[in-house]
């Protein structure tokens, strides 16, 4: 019998902890979550306290098994899942099961948290567990049961009046606002022109650039020239003033730059996406396995602190650490006097109690790329460097800035800096999604005394125009949520991952873009459900449940405010006509009778049609205008095709999602078919063995593979199928999947068998 039983979240943490803990502990995984509410109406039930019905998640049902016979084996329980209030939860559901099981009669189950996986940092845990913290587990409650109000309520009133498959989620919602309300701010834009003057110079062999801000005494404005009229009249002015310009004043200060906090988990999924291209999601995967731990020759070590934490301060240990490396690393002036301390921002920074930071500084980079991963060590080295350089000391800078005038009143001005000592610098750089218009650069400019006369070699305007403001990218989309306090640092991959994967939002160049069904679905919440995509509503309810976190309120309460408002609101919408929710009416007449247009929600996303319809059939693209339709070429008619529904000849039509085949009588048929033919693989469908599978393009013009029967049979997979049987579970066919991290290889398509074989090694990087 073992003395003593650990239970974690992850096989890899488990293989780690049990090299650490040695014979006298079993060392076991839950494999994540083992119950959540059950997937049907009724399992938070607001008429019985909010009673929450729970189930065992099927696939982890072995695992709890493995556990359950572990326990018996076992005098002590250890539970050391994550250290936030998931992991609390998780903890609890397990304590829960196993007094299920009677389990736990005659041995206690304590709860064990430490924030990195270290030999040290795990046996000082284990030597000072505590019991499970309901507050922790009520806060998670209370988030689970909220989410599952609002959606088990909203979406089924969304696929009655909008689409069936669609979603509502409390903060997937506003979070789909941020991006279809910054697409709209975009559409509206109006560019507007505007120009600069700017004159060329030079001393001795160095020449420099100078911008006008003042013309005849008065200090221009971003729009005071509006066109090039406006500036070929300045630069007749100012040529009429002669051939040389005086230094008016030059002006020598000393700037510093501060280096960075260590990261929290917003602050590593944004700078993963600008400096490595991961996504917020892949970022957490990737973190998750450097907490866990990696081999490094004299076996598995976690690399970092725990990755899910708001919090920007350090261990006073490791800030020791820290400095004692930078003091034997580098020059003295590059270590502060004293140590470098940083402010939370977030106002309950409570989700672990360090900022992510390597734990331990001696294991640099160069030396840990050998046990890593390309996409692992790319990410630990930015964590890695970011934690060197917030104790480091700042950057220095000598800046100088020269007023320059050309004629009487009008001045104009240089500005240049010079980087005199790197600091933080010489290790890392944050990144910024959107660079600064007007920043000094790097210029040099050529020492200049006051009233010392420079020559005019160039005189020249420069037309610019406004410009919209930018859509999210995934860094500046997890920013704006952590600003606008939508979320936790634990939740913004998933809603990222959410409204991508319902098809709300696309990904186009990098940057969010809306589609038609996520502009209507927020169109509807917004207008009918304003308080629940509400920003600030939002960031309250997260408040109230950090309160919940931290003993200072009760969860059934918040529960019980949060549903009399929402239950109400939800009884007086159930009226709502579809039709209000999916048309949009235009301030256009149809070109064809005369009636309203109306912008309208169809199977292939949003066009203009009238509403005299059936009457009058005349639709256009949504992105088109009246008098671009009028241009545009008829279709093009396939000679000796016709319509198998109705005999009328086929054309080649332009649509949403690009170039299709249909029926020349729409709207009266609506026959359509592909422009290219799907390829038929000849694999026999493994679901209905009915059809083949085929190679068709999605929407947005991915590839994948489904049943030639659809909709009869709705068998699709991603990855190329293969006629192989499976070895290990026996189903009729493999795929062929290829990624960067372990190249080409056969898999088994069942999430739950897990097979794959590996065939092809992974690209170079």
């Amino acid at each position: 019998m073992s003395q003593h039983l650990l239970i974690v979240e992850s096989p890899s943490k488990a293989k780690t902890l049990k090299k650490y803990l040695g014979n006298g502990f079993d060392v076991v995984a839950s494999y994540g979550h083992v119950r959540d509410l059950v997937p049907k109406s009724g399992a938070v039930d607001p008429e019985h306290g909010f009673a929450m019905k729970y189930q065992l998640i099927e696939r982890n049902a072995k695992h709890v098994e493995t556990l359950a016979k572990a326990v018996k084996q076992a005098r002590e329980v250890l539970v050391a899942t994550d250290p936030d209030r998931e992991g609390e939860a998780i903890a609890w559901h397990i304590a829960e099961i196993l007094r299920e099981k009677k389990l736990l009669k005659d041995k206690p189950l304590r709860r064990v948290v430490f924030y990195e996986i270290t030999q040290n940092a795990v046996k000082e845990a284990i030597s000072h567990p505590r019991d499970i913290s309901m507050p922790l587990v009520n806060a998670q409650q209370a988030r689970r049961a909220l989410d599952y109000l609002v959606g088990f309520n909203l979406s089924p009133l969304l696929w009655r009046k909008v689409r069936r498959g669609l979603s509502a989620g409390r903060v997937q919602s506003p979070a789909l606002r941020l991006i279809v309300e910054r697409e709209q701010e975009i559409e509206a834009f109006v560019s507007r022109e505007y120009w600069s003057i700017h004159l060329r110079s030079h001393k001795g062999r160095q020449g420099f650039e100078a911008k006008l801000f003042q013309l005849q005494g008065r200090k221009l404005e971003q729009f005071s020239l509006g066109d090039a009229a406006s500036s070929d009249a300045v630069l007749a002015t100012l040529r009429a003033a002669g051939t040389e310009a005086i230094v008016r004043s030059v002006e020598r200060r000393k700037k510093t730059r501060a280096p960075a906090p260590p990261f929290t988990t917003s602050t590593l999924q944004q700078e993963a996406v600008r400096k490595l291209g991961l996504s917020a999601e892949k970022t957490m995967r990737i973190a998750q396995q450097l907490y866990e731990g990696v081999d490094i020759g004299g076996g598995a070590v976690g690399l970092i602190t725990y990755m899910r934490t708001d919090s920007v301060n350090l261990a006073q240990e490791a800030v020791e650490e820290i400095r004692a490396y930078i003091a034997r690393q580098f020059e003295p002036g590059y270590l502060p006097k004293q140590p470098v301390a940083y402010k939370n921002k977030s106002k309950n920074a409570q989700e672990a109690h360090e900022a992510i930071r390597p734990t331990s500084i001696t294991r640099t980079p160069q030396e840990m790329r050998k046990y890593l991963t390309a996409e692992q060590a790319k990410l630990y080295e930015m964590i890695w460097k970011r934690a060197l350089a917030s104790q480091m000391s700042p950057a220095k800078f000598d800046t100088v800035s020269l007023d320059i005038e050309l004629g009487a009143g009008n001045l104009f001005r240089a500005s240049g800096q010079t980087m005199t000592f790197p600091g933080f610098i010489a290790v890392y750089l944050e990144g910024e999604d959107e660079a600064p218009g007007d920043e000094e650069g790097e210029a040099r400019l050529p020492p200049l005394e006051e009233g010392e006369a420079i020559p005019v070699d160039e005189l020249f305007g420069e037309q610019h125009f406004t410009q919209p403001p930018p859509r999210y990218s995934e860094a500046s989309l997890v920013k704006a949520l952590e600003e606008y306090g939508i979320g936790r640092p634990s939740t913004y991959a998933s809603i990222i991952s959410t409204l991508l994967k319902r098809e709300y939002v696309v990904l186009d160049k990098k940057r969010f873009v809306p589609t038609d069904v996520g502009r209507v679905v927020n169109k509807f919440l917004t207008e009918h459900f304003s308080r629940y995509v509400d920003y600030d509503f939002t960031a309250r309810l997260e408040d109230q449940l950090d309160d919940i976190a931290t003993g200072k309120a009760q969860w059934i309460p918040v529960l019980e405010r949060f549903w009399r408002d929402f239950s109400q609101q939800l009884a007086e919408k159930q009226a709502i006509a579809r039709k209000d929710v999916t048309t949009e009416q235009l301030s256009e007449a149809c070109p064809k009778c005369g009636k309203p247009l109306t912008l309208r929600l169809g199977r292939r996303g949003r066009f203009i049609g009238c509403t005299g319809y059936p009457d009058c059939d005349y639709t256009r693209n949504a992105n088109e205008s009246a008098a671009e339709q009028a241009a545009a070429a008829p279709p093009e008619t396939l000679e000796g095709r016709h319509c198998p529904k109705c005999g009328s000849g086929l054309v080649i039509k332009s649509g949403p999602y690009g170039k299709f085949i249909g029926c020349s009588a729409y709207p009266k048929c609506r026959y359509i078919e592909p422009l290219e033919k799907p390829k038929d693989t000849g694999i026999p469908c493994p679901e209905c063995g009915q059809g083949t599978l085929i190679g068709r393009k999605s929407r947005y013009g991915k590839l994948f593979y489904s049943c030639s029967t659809y909709p009869s049979c709705k068998y699709a997979v991603w990855n190329e199928p293969l006629a192989e049987p499976c070895p290990k579970c026996g189903w009729p066919i493999l795929t062929l999947k290829t990624t960067k991290r372990r190249g080409t290889e056969k898999v088994c398509p069942r999430k739950e068998c897990g097979y794959s074989e590996a065939i092809g090694p992974p690209a170079e990087s």
